[in-house]
């Protein structure tokens, strides 16, 4: 099991906040550094100093870091025209020398839409542009250099585009998540490398996973994507400080653990890691809430990971 710091800096943080955990993260053996793509706080508070831009910030890092993998789960089709955001991961990637993911949704948060000027379609077109935009960004990058590439769908069109820049990866890894039970597991099979379900209960997985085998086998795609979770993280070394840390986030241990998080001191965590692998799988995203403490990190890394 290979373990990713995943944070949401839409709830509040600074680049400097950003940076010093993926150094923490990297430091520590973390696999992947990781970040949500919003643009509005959820739930209370100010969200201050304001939404930073996914990309913007993993360009950033990407140079501020060596070896720890770097995405986004997930960035929104409504965000972004496909051809540009192919353009900007596709350099990011050269930039980190070939450690850039790039995980891609639909967009679901309405508000952030409406606070910042984004069309925001029903859910049937988010997915159809969804499907496009997963089929133009993953065939500019496999067009062979010199060729050209066309596309030719009801939301975007591509004409005699010369398929520029490749990334450093060929093919990058393409994300895609979430619990529909049958558009998403057909994008997985067709497009991704690997298939994530956040925020699920463990004993929910093997059904999730199961659709995109059974999508996967469907198109005859010979391997799945590999599999993958996300869990909110709350870790200490004794009850009181677990108590302390969920505090600090406005989370109830209790509902945290029935939920699927991965919450308690470095022995029942462990035991929940091995719960997730068990389920099927090979990656959890660990979502951390408050940046700030850097010390939740440093004790994973030292009396969990080295477990795994």
């Amino acid at each position: 099991m290979r373990l990713v710091i995943f944070t949401e800096p839409q709830q509040g943080a600074s680049h400097d906040d950003l940076l010093r955990v993926a150094k923490a993260a990297e430091d520590g053996g973390f696999d992947g550094f990781f970040r949500s793509d919003h643009y509005l706080r959820m739930g209370d508070g100010d969200g201050l100093p304001g939404p930073s831009d996914a990309w913007i910030t993993l360009a950033a890092l990407a140079v501020q870091t060596s070896r720890i993998r770097l995405g986004t789960l997930v960035s929104s089709a409504t965000f972004r025209l496909p051809g540009p955001l192919a353009i900007a991961v596709a350099q990011v990637d050269a930039m980190s020398g070939g450690r850039i993911e790039l995980g891609l949704g639909g967009g679901w948060f309405e508000a952030e839409h409406q606070a910042y000027g984004i069309p925001f379609p029903a859910v049937g077109e988010r997915f159809d542009r969804l499907e496009e935009q997963l089929e133009i960004i993953t065939g500019l990058w496999k067009t062979p250099a010199g060729s050209t590439f066309d596309f030719d769908g009801k939301h975007y069109q591509v004409s005699d585009s010369p398929a520029l820049p490749k990334p450093a990866q060929s093919p990058l890894p393409v994300i895609v998540g979430g619990h529909g039970k049958k558009r998403t597991p057909d994008l997985a099979a067709r497009f991704a490398a690997e298939f994530n379900a956040p925020f699920s209960k463990i004993e929910d997985l093997p059904a999730q996973f199961e659709r995109v085998r059974a999508a996967s086998a469907a198109i005859g795609r010979a391997e799945p994507p590999a599999f993958s979770a996300a869990a909110v993280l709350c870790v200490g070394r004794d009850d009181a400080e677990v108590r302390r840390r969920a505090a600090a986030i406005g989370r109830e241990v209790e509902e945290m653990r029935e939920n699927g998080g991965v919450v308690g001191t470095p022995a029942e965590v462990i035991e929940t890691i091995q719960r997730y692998a068990g389920a099927g799988a090979s990656r959890l995203f660990t979502q951390v809430l408050d940046l700030s403490d850097i010390d939740h990190v440093e004790l994973v890394s030292s009396e969990v990971l080295p477990h795994l």
